[in-house]
């Protein structure tokens, strides 16, 4: 898993590719901070950090995160939800969210929030890389 971090002043952003499944909710939460159309596409001081860790908190597969570790002045560091959830919900991935423990074959992962495959064709296992399309 290889996660690119975006800087910010007040709060820095990381974006792990893998993990997206493209469900847009940072584009249509922040459209000025996320913007697929611009390079870079994640500019995290283009609103107030706690802005911009609310829509973090709102990606349902944990692509984007910011938290321990990194600046977070003026954002509350992000903490799992509790009780853990899982939607397994018609025509989606199975979303978790909460305090996930999740091992695959590249060893143990923890994690805040998932997506996780529910076809069985996914080459991300055990995460949803939106094969059930093709």
């Amino acid at each position: 898993m290889t996660r690119r971090t975006y800087t910010g002043e007040s709060i820095n952003v990381t974006f792990d590719a893998s993990r997206c499944i493209h469900a847009a909710a940072c584009v249509r939460g922040l459209p000025a901070v996320f913007d697929t159309q611009r390079k870079p596409w994640i500019l995290p001081d283009a609103a107030p950090a706690e802005e911009v860790a609310a829509v973090v908190r709102r990606c349902p597969t944990g692509a984007l995160e910011y938290g321990p570790g990194q600046v977070t002045a003026g954002a509350a560091p992000e903490v799992p939800d509790v009780p853990t959830t899982v939607d397994a919900g018609p025509g989606h991935p199975r979303y978790a969210r909460g305090d996930l423990k999740i091992t695959t074959d590249a060893g143990q992962v923890t994690a805040y929030r998932a997506a996780f495959c529910r076809c069985g064709k996914t080459q991300n296992q055990p995460f949803c890389d939106l094969s059930h399309l093709k």
